[in-house]
């Protein structure tokens, strides 16, 4: 009789893992964002309660994704045919995913942001204060022009639609960065990035442009305005 390999479930187990990371695009932005959460931790000297708690929560993510990929295959395999139960299997799953993840973003917040490091950030910055609008409006022109060139460059797409480079995430995240020195507050800041990251992932879901082109715009509009913002205004 043959015996088995004792490290044969072990295997299985990081072929499920590494299935699932290739095949389930949510899963690689989970694993992205374990990974900063646990550098900005190490970054921010959390204690080891706060790191235990942070790995606890992003593992209950990891976990439900898991399980959702798992739960969507097995329909699949049951039936190929639209059923209620079969939507509603996956609606549960998907649910499953969308409170882990919430209460992820809640831990995150909490832990970083609830205690006394909120009038820390709520604070004002030591930026130099640009001469609004004038700096404001010299610097969207220049991304106007670097955003035009690069369309017209990669040869495809309209000016507004489409492209290599996408507009509405560099405009998105140039005004993110604009809000950051007009308001010098990082809270501030933080909540004009979420709606530049909406804006670009909008892109991305409506089939619009790629991840490539929403963070091609961004990097440009971000270092442009940082550009000159911090070289052109004077101390």
């Amino acid at each position: 009789m043959r015996i088995k390999n004792p490290l044969n479930g072990f295997k299985y187990a990081m072929e499920g893992v590494a299935h699932v990371f290739r095949t389930q695009r949510h899963m690689r932005f989970h694993f992205l964002v374990l990974f900063l959460v646990l550098l900005v931790s190490l970054v921010s000297n959390r204690n080891r309660t706060e790191v235990l708690v942070l790995l606890f929560t992003v593992t209950l993510v990891l976990m439900a994704e898991m399980f959702n990929t798992a739960v969507e295959a097995l329909v699949d395999l049951v039936t190929q045919t639209y059923h209620p139960l079969a939507k509603f299997a996956k609606d549960i799953a998907a649910g499953a995913v969308l409170i882990t993840v919430m209460n992820a973003f809640v831990v995150g917040f909490l832990l970083f942001f609830g205690g006394s490091e909120w009038p820390d950030i709520t604070g004002p910055l030591g930026l130099r204060e640009p001469k609004w609008p004038t700096v404001a409006a010299v610097g969207f022109i220049l991304l106007a022009v670097l955003v035009t060139m690069g369309k017209v460059r990669g040869g495809r797409g309209k000016l507004w639609k489409g492209g290599v480079v996408s507009a509405h995430s560099a405009i998105g995240f140039f005004l993110c960065v604009t809000i950051l020195y007009v308001s010098r507050s990082i809270a501030a800041a933080a909540l004009a990035f979420a709606m530049a990251a909406l804006i670009a992932q909008s892109r991305v879901e409506a089939k619009i442009h790629t991840v490539m082109e929403v963070v091609t715009g961004a990097i440009i509009a971000v270092a442009l305005s940082v550009a000159v913002y911090w070289f052109i205004v004077p101390p």
